[in-house]
């Protein structure tokens, strides 16, 4: 359930670009892999089309870079109150995580080189316990990523004993 006085701000344009490259890429290599199967049954059964498995996979792809990511892009957002980091995501099964800052044990920014390529970063929050102790937060500009790293550090205390 969403919050009516957390507005969710939506991820960077530059996530997108990423997730639909990294979809771009995956359903590449699935097709190139595609043909192996497809010359095997070929070889094997006269009747058999080559390029059928292609036929079968690339369609799939394209309705995945083009539908799905954006689809699953739009579906993400996130909001900073000051006190609490809310990260909403999903599509069929809707997830929103409230970390309070006060409960972060460790946090992360990270930037693989796609996410670089696209101007993105991913903030990560360790909160204490084993399930649901790793909340990220993908698509945000890495300046933003900081500030919010900064502001939750402030928030911390240095020796709680």
């Amino acid at each position: 359930m969403l919050l009516p006085d957390t507005p969710l701000n939506p991820l960077e344009h530059g996530q997108l670009k990423a997730m639909r490259l990294s979809a771009a890429v995956f359903w590449t290599i699935a097709t190139l892999v595609s043909i192996g199967p497809g010359f095997g049954l070929s070889t094997a059964f006269d009747w058999f089309p080559l390029w059928l498995p292609p036929l079968v996979i690339v369609p799939l792809g394209l309705w995945s870079v083009l539908i799905a990511t954006p689809a699953r892009w739009r579906r993400w957002g996130w909001a900073w109150t000051g006190k609490e980091l809310h990260v909403a995501s999903g599509w069929l099964a809707r997830r929103h995580t409230i970390v309070p800052a006060a409960r972060v044990q460790h946090i992360d920014v990270t930037q693989g080189p796609v996410e670089r390529m696209f101007g993105v970063a991913t903030l990560v929050l360790h909160t204490a316990g084993t399930a649901n102790s790793q909340v990220d937060l993908p698509g945000i500009s890495r300046e933003t990523a900081e500030e919010i790293r900064d502001a939750i550090r402030d928030q911390l205390t240095v020796d709680p004993w």
